[in-house]
Order: structure tokens, then C-alpha cells, then sequence
């Protein structure tokens, strides 16, 4: 199954050597983290005693040299979207406004509503189009590669998802 190999070599692991023990991971380590927003697919994850402990990519993250988990962002200059695609980690992230990849933007790439919800350090907030730093490349950059083919996933419960 195509599906399940390219799922399979994306799982993350906080488990074996130099890491958990499943026996003694806390709810804390197994939540859903804001800085896991485009890293880690907060719906795929195994039932039973690896739940939260083996995880997935989101469709568009990629682990950098260092090991690190990196999100990709259109830039926006004075309200406009470019093309320039940068990654960026969830230390990088922060301090910079970012807008959902649901934002309407015109032909032109122009942001069209004056005020817009962003994510400003984990925080979800109003402010002005002109004072957006990065723009989501998707709005499916949150699920991970098979989560995001389940049709109306938003509709769904997430317990229905698995």
C-alpha cells in the first residue's frame, strides 16, 4: 500500500534510546503542542500506550540537518503574499505574525480584508494585513499526508479521523 509506505517513513518517534519510556510518559508529553502547528499531524498518532509518543510529519514539514522540525511560509511584504517559501522552526516562529493559509489574497497576491486572524506566539489574535510576516503555503499543512485525504476532515471528530 503507496499510502501506508510514505506514512511509515514519516513517523516520528519519542521513544528508544535517549528517549521515553512509555510506561512513564505524562499527558504533558503527549499533547498536542501549539508549536506543533505544520510539523506534527496532531491526528495521526497509534491508539493504546504509544498514543502521542509515535507521531507523524505534516504534509509539508521536513526535519533540517540539525535535526529539527521545519514548517514552510510564504513571505508577505506590506500586505502582499510573494513567492519566496522559506522553512522555519518553532524557536524561528516566534515574535512573527502569521496568517492561515485560508487567507483571501486577490490576483495580485494582495491580502484583501483589512484585519485577519494570525498566530502570534502560539496566540491566535486580530491585527492588521500590513503587519503580517508569513502566510500558511496550505491550509492542509497541519494534517499529515493521510489524515489529509480524509474528505470534510474539519466536519469530522478526530477520534472518527483515526
Amino acid at each position: 500500500n503507496p499510502l501506508s509506505e510514505v506514512t511509515h517513513k514519516r513517523r516520528l518517534s519519542a521513544l528508544g534510546e535517549g528517549g521515553l519510556v512509555k510506561e512513564r510518559a505524562g499527558f504533558e508529553v503527549r499533547d498536542v503542542h501549539p508549536t506543533h502547528y505544520g510539523r506534527i499531524c496532531p491526528v495521526e498518532t497509534p491508539e493504546g500506550q504509544n498514543i502521542g509518543l509515535i507521531n507523524t510529519l505534516s504534509t509539508y514539514s521536513k526535519v533540517n540537518e540539525l535535526g529539527f522540525i521545519e514548517a514552510p511560509y510564504k513571505k508577505v511584504v506590506d500586505g502582499v503574499v510573494t513567492n519566496e517559501i522559506s522553512y522555519y522552526t518553532a524557536t524561528q516562529e516566534e515574535g512573527l505574525v502569521i496568517a492561515p493559509g485560508s487567507t483571501k489574497v486577490d490576483e495580485n497576491g494582495k491580502i484583501i480584508e483589512p484585519l485577519i486572524e494570525v498566530r502570534l506566539n502560539g496566540e491566535i489574535i486580530l491585527m492588521d494585513k500590513n503587519k503580517v510576516d508569513l502566510i500558511d503555503i496550505s491550509s492542509q499543512m497541519v494534517m499529515g499526508v493521510a489524515a489529509s485525504l480524509i474528505p470534510f476532515l474539519e466536519h469530522n471528530d478526530a477520534n472518527r479521523a483515526l
